[in-house]
């Protein structure tokens, strides 16, 4: 199960929408086919696996990071192709939380007289897949807020100037952190100040995260880089923005997509809900201190990636969140996963502590 999660990890930049998935055949104590999924719409791990193992797969045992599916997608089910192959037994680690599968692959293969468990190495097939899960349990991506700070909390200096405050060991960690995500989300202030391009920039990189613009309003500029860029940009609007907006935007070559306002801007568990349903397993924000704020302030982030920088910026700078607390009981608390030097940088994984 080891070897098979390890072939998972390969497809972390490519599978989206679907869940990251390896599978290996054993037989006689040697490994005689082994695959992961590489891409949407192409074959699972089990049909790379199998192949490979070719009839010798007769009598084996396949250990499959993700009960194998057994309903009809953009490929076949793979349940029917481990009993078509003979497997004598199927090992998973996770039983599939998608309604469409959700025990159903393994209770076909048991009917075709497979033996199965699962439970396996359960913990790390989780952490594989935390986006995938979520949304299957809760119609949600998961959502990681990025942050870049000095030691003193500052993201820019009051004028705006931030580039860099990190090194560039820790912006090439953010480049690998995008391309597991589906999208990229940010806010139109980010647009306006910075112009990005909210790319992926890595030499082996097949696919570029959707790029997501919160601009309650239509501010967005019908020139800005995005739209040279390769890949999409969505502009979540309000849905009551003028027609002809709308239009312009859509000439201009944004996807624009209207979304209710709350308290005049768009609301966030609106626009988690649309991005559950767009397939979206994992959301990672690149935004200023009021979207950061509004996504942490309002329990909407599952985590916060934190790059913090060796120095002091001072007194006249910009904060991480634009959140206005009042005491230590209204801020949030965070339990850390993980933490580690990123060159001369400190990378803090940190997950909020819900009450």
């Amino acid at each position: 199960m080891a070897e098979a999660l390890k072939l998972a990890e390969q497809g972390r930049t490519t599978t989206t929408p679907n869940p990251n998935v390896g599978c290996v055949i054993v037989k006689d104590d040697q490994l005689i086919g082994a695959g992961y999924h590489q891409r949407a719409g192409g074959p699972h791990a089990e049909v790379h696996a199998l192949l490979q193992a070719g009839s010798a797969a007769t009598g084996a045992t396949a250990y499959v990071t993700l009960e194998p599916c057994s309903h009809q997608g953009k490929t076949p089910p793979c349940a029917d192709a481990l009993i078509a192959a003979g497997v004598a037994r199927v090992v998973c680690a996770l039983v599939d939380p998608n309604p469409q599968v959700a025990g159903k692959g393994l209770a076909a293969l048991r009917a075709a007289g497979i033996a199965t468990e699962h439970g396996v190495l359960a913990s790390a097939a989780e952490q594989l897949n935390l986006g995938f899960l979520k949304r299957m349990r809760t119609g949600r991506p998961r959502v990681i807020v990025k942050l870049a700070a000095s030691l003193d909390g500052a993201t820019a200096m009051a004028s705006g100037e931030s580039q860099w405050i990190t090194g560039p060991e820790a912006r090439a960690d953010v480049q690998r952190w995008r391309a597991q995500s589906c999208a990229i989300l940010t806010g139109v202030d980010t647009v306006l100040a910075d112009d990005p391009a909210l790319t992926v920039r890595l030499p082996d990189c097949s696919r570029q995260p959707l790029r997501l613009v919160l601009d309650s309003h239509g501010r967005i500029p019908l020139d800005a880089q995005l739209l040279r860029m390769p890949g999409t940009t969505l502009v979540l609007h309000g849905e009551h923005l003028a027609a002809e907006r709308v239009a312009a935007l859509q000439q201009a070559g944004y996807r624009p997509v209207g979304l209710p306002l709350v308290d005049n801007r768009i609301d966030l568990n609106a626009l988690l809900d649309w991005a559950g349903h767009e397939q979206l397993n994992q959301l990672w924000v690149e935004a200023g201190a009021t979207l950061a704020g509004a996504l942490i302030g309002s329990g909407n982030t599952d985590e916060v990636m934190l790059y913090q920088a060796p120095l002091f910026l001072g007194a006249q700078t910009r904060p991480m969140l634009a959140n206005q607390w009042h005491s230590l009981a209204d801020g949030v608390r965070f339990s850390v996963l993980d933490r580690r030097m990123i060159g001369q940088d400190v990378r803090m994984r940190l997950r909020p502590i819900h009450d």
